[in-house]
């Protein structure tokens, strides 16, 4: 089944350029900037960004019961997410309403000033990030990283197909994209040495994934069913996974992924 805010057929009265990322049927959040703005709580439709703070300031979402104005005026989507999709779905959809191509609002939502070009913001980094934990995704991804690091007879271990493999990654160093990332120092053990050396890594790497959000609050100590998953997912951004694979590689037994991986992480806004 469609779900209805995804129907092809929907169009907007915001110019939506050929495989846009952003058409109406996407309706993603972020946070977003200007030279006269503070950080706050966005949406994109196309190359158009759109200021959820002023439309929540015109009143567009005071008949979602449990929405809380203030949510989208501050510099993190935490406390949008916080109130669950009992509340963040009716917004979406409001949203979807209102830019649709025949909408009423058009000329309201024009006056009020809350539509910026691409080109004249700064994206920011949607959430603050408290933990997150990277897992292998492929039988292929974890053979051959296995092949890095083991006897290629023995790439990947017994325990991969019964559990998902995945460490906690640092997450103070996760950056929205276009920060400039510094080629980390750390240690090495060249060829054919029994002793290691300092300096800059030589084996710089990346891994293009996906990175889901989780908004939900849960319990300590309280499992959450496969069945409750979904509730818990706030939404996804695309995440470049950066490896120092020659500091990785001397550390990597026994202390796994550590300094190898912790000097920084990059996120879609």
């Amino acid at each position: 089944m469609i779900n209805k805010l995804s129907n092809p057929a929907l169009k907007s009265w915001i110019s939506v350029p050929k495989n846009s990322d952003f058409p109406i049927q996407n309706i993603p959040f972020g946070i977003f900037k200007t030279a006269d703005k503070s950080p706050r709580a966005a949406t994109i439709i196309g190359t158009t960004v759109i200021d959820l703070q002023r439309l929540a300031e015109k009143g567009y979402f005071s008949d979602i019961e449990g929405f809380i104005e203030s949510v989208f005026s501050q510099s993190t989507l935490n406390d949008f997410i916080g109130l669950g999709k009992k509340i963040t779905h009716p917004v979406r959809i409001k949203l979807s309403r209102l830019f649709l191509e025949n909408s009423a609002e058009k000329a309201n939502i024009e006056n009020a000033k809350a539509l910026h070009s691409l080109a004249e913001v700064e994206l920011l980094l949607p959430v603050s990030i408290g933990d997150y934990t990277d897992f292998y995704s492929s039988i292929e991804h974890a053979t051959n990283l296995g092949k890095m690091f083991r006897d290629p007879t023995k790439a990947l271990l017994p325990n991969w197909k019964h559990i998902p493999v995945g460490y906690h990654g640092r997450s103070s160093s996760i950056v929205v994209s276009g920060t400039n990332i510094k080629r980390p120092y750390g240690q090495t053990l060249p060829k054919g040495s029994d002793t290691p050396v300092f300096g800059q890594s030589k084996r710089f790497d990346f891994e293009l994934e996906m990175a889901y959000i989780i908004g939900k609050k849960s319990n300590l100590g309280e499992p959450i069913s496969v069945a409750d998953a979904e509730e818990h997912i706030f939404g996804k951004v695309v995440f470049n996974d950066l490896s120092a694979r020659d500091i990785q590689k001397w550390e990597y037994v026994p202390l796994g992924p550590f300094l190898g991986k912790n000097f920084g992480s990059v996120i879609s806004p």
